[in-house]
């Protein structure tokens, strides 16, 4: 082709890639796909696994101490604060979620006395004698708070990471025991003890603290009403204390769990 003076050549050009060398992406691309479908797997199984252990039965023991504040012994000591011991066993199993847990505990308390009223060495407001609604005399003799308490306890947890705050519903029997000298073949001669009979219903909240997997510390409050204080004996019908009141005791409790159950 002409144009003007000036000669113009078209002419096709061939290219040889034979010589160029690709990298062989797949190779990288596969081994991209196989840690990322490692570490999913691996992280669902481990969650599989945990869910499965929180919806089976956990089952442990617990011992601890605590302090408990009882109104109707306040005008009886001086020293307002009760010490106790205690130690129980529970059980509990996840709903809904395996961060949400349900406890059964059954506990006993050993409080020891803040009082001691013995009629045989000093003169106490209590001595004297009493009478049964069939007329027969009763002599007091020793009375103290030093008593045994039985406590079952449903509780519901919410965990967040290792710690669990909680709150629960309380039925409590405390027993208390008075001392009377009672009448045998009609004669004053014999000792016998009136006993606290009844129910107490209360509430209880609290935190708890997992450490080292199986043990969990925990930190709870108690409270519950006592309709009256009713000493009574099975033998006379006789209730020395006859009042329409309603104490509140509460309590402190620090434990400690250990978590049988794997």
């Amino acid at each position: 082709m002409i144009v003007y003076d000036t000669i113009y050549l078209e002419k096709s050009i061939k290219s040889k890639l034979n010589d160029i060398s690709l990298p062989q992406l797949s190779i990288l691309e596969k081994e991209i796909k196989e840690i990322s479908k490692e570490n999913p797997t691996n992280n669902s199984i481990d969650q599989k696994k945990q869910e499965q252990i929180n919806t089976h039965f956990q089952y442990g023991v617990e011992m601890g101490i605590g302090l408990k504040n009882s109104q109707w012994a306040r005008e009886l000591s001086n020293n307002k604060q009760q010490f106790g011991e205690n130690m129980g066993a529970w059980v509990s199993k996840s709903i809904i979620t395996p961060r949400l847990s349900l406890m059964l505990s059954a506990n006993v308390y050993y409080w020891n006395s803040t009082f001691d009223l013995d009629g045989n060495k000093e003169d106490t407001y209590l001595n004297g004698f009493y009478f049964t609604e069939d007329h027969q005399p009763l002599l007091f003799q020793k009375f103290n708070n030093k008593h045994f308490e039985y406590v079952l306890q449903l509780k519901v947890f919410y965990e967040w990471k290792n710690i669990r705050p909680f709150v629960g519903f309380i039925v409590n029997r405390n027993i208390y025991k008075m001392q009377f000298l009672v009448p045998e073949n009609n004669v004053l001669d014999k000792l016998d003890d009136f006993k606290t009979t009844q129910n107490n219903y209360g509430f209880s909240f609290g935190v708890q603290y997992r450490l080292l997997k199986r043990f969990l510390l925990s930190l709870e409050y108690q409270q519950y009403q006592m309709k009256n204080v009713s000493l009574k004996n099975s033998s006379f019908d006789f209730d020395i204390f006859k009042t329409n009141n309603t104490f509140a005791e509460r309590k402190i409790n620090l434990g400690i769990s250990y978590m049988i159950s794997k």
